[in-house]
């Protein structure tokens, strides 16, 4: 009896000290790959905690950080699924999406996952993925700066490369025109509906003076304004935004409100003072789309679920999952060696 007592008490003390596995009970991906909202419950439990923390100091900070960290999410989503590859920097075989037209000097925040990755390899080491870190940090910003809140699902794994011809082609580019927009967002499996909603992001944070310049004095390649850009709207963007120079001049996406996550982006387009080509578009160039802005516009409640609704779907867009797959970074900006 003695020596069985004595396995018995060696057995425990080893499941005590032995490592909890993460775990995915439901499947929520698009291709699937298996993903939970409690993922980490048992093998870090503290993760979203952690994550939610250093996100409110960094926009309490900043509140354009808020929109910085949201438009990582898309960032990387677009290109090879949500896997982190928009975190990795330059290094041997690897060319960063950094550089890639979309995001050179524009895309922000990587300080920010930086000190979360850090925090929660000290909490459960090589446990949480950059590309889970990127998710919840989205959405945690879009709650601070007054968006609604989502469950997300968890247990992508992050990628071991990077597409810089990816970056500059499968990203929407505020030129691009209407058509070319819906098919990028059709190939990653989202739809008209999700394309009106997800571009109500820019409801908050800024752009640079040459995203939009063209629309101020050259549209068509006739010389001229966007007839489609309020004319005392263009006239107040010109006066920060030249012909030439002042390319990186930050302008407000919504300059009603511009660190509130609101509807007011859409009563903008309403106005023709849309500030992208992009933006203004939908309400111009398809009845669809016009009847979605308007819908919004009148209908914050609506905008909000839904908005909640487009943002799951696009973080289920091709995940690496199961332990096959991808890795999980010890450092955001690099693969593990």
């Amino acid at each position: 009896m003695s020596n069985q007592f004595t396995r018995f008490f060696i057995f425990l003390s080893l499941l005590a000290f032995a490592p909890s596995f993460c775990f995915s009970s439901k499947s929520s991906s698009t291709n699937g790959g298996s993903l939970s909202p409690h993922f980490y419950d048992h093998c870090c439990p503290k993760a979203q905690e952690i994550v939610k923390s250093i996100v409110a100091k960094a926009v309490a900070k900043e509140a354009r950080m808020a929109a910085s960290l949201l438009r990582l999410h898309f960032h990387d989503c677009f290109v090879q699924g949500c896997d982190a590859s928009l975190l990795l920097d330059s290094s041997g075989s690897i060319v960063s999406e950094k550089g890639s037209n979309p995001n050179r000097n524009s895309v922000r925040g990587f300080d920010v996952l930086d000190q979360i990755k850090s925090a929660l390899e000290k909490e459960c080491p090589h446990t949480v993925s950059c590309a889970d870190i990127v998710a919840l940090a989205a959405r945690d910003s879009t709650v601070l700066a007054g968006g609604p809140s989502w469950v997300v699902p968890l247990g992508r794994r992050d990628s071991r490369s990077a597409s810089l011809s990816g970056s500059n082609n499968d990203i929407p580019a505020p030129n691009n025109t209407f058509q070319t927009i819906l098919t990028k967002f059709r190939r990653q499996g989202l739809n008209v509906v999700d394309l009106v909603t997800l571009s109500g992001s820019h409801t908050i944070g800024n752009s640079r003076c040459t995203s939009f310049r063209q629309r101020l004095y050259n549209q068509s390649g006739n010389g001229q304004p966007d007839n489609t850009l309020n004319p005392s709207y263009a006239a107040q963007l010109r006066r920060r935004c030249p012909r030439s120079g002042g390319d990186q001049n930050l302008f407000f996406l919504d300059f009603v409100s511009p660190t509130k996550f609101d509807n007011s982006y859409y009563k903008n387009l309403l106005a023709f003072k849309g500030l992208l080509s992009s933006d203004q578009i939908l309400l111009t160039k398809s009845q669809t789309t016009m009847k979605l802005v308007k819908q919004y516009a009148e209908n914050s409640k609506l905008f909000m679920e839904q908005f909640a609704k487009s943002m799951i779907k696009m973080g289920n867009i091709s995940p690496l999952t199961g332990s096959s797959r991808g890795e999980i970074r010890k450092n955001c900006r690099k693969i593990n060696s």
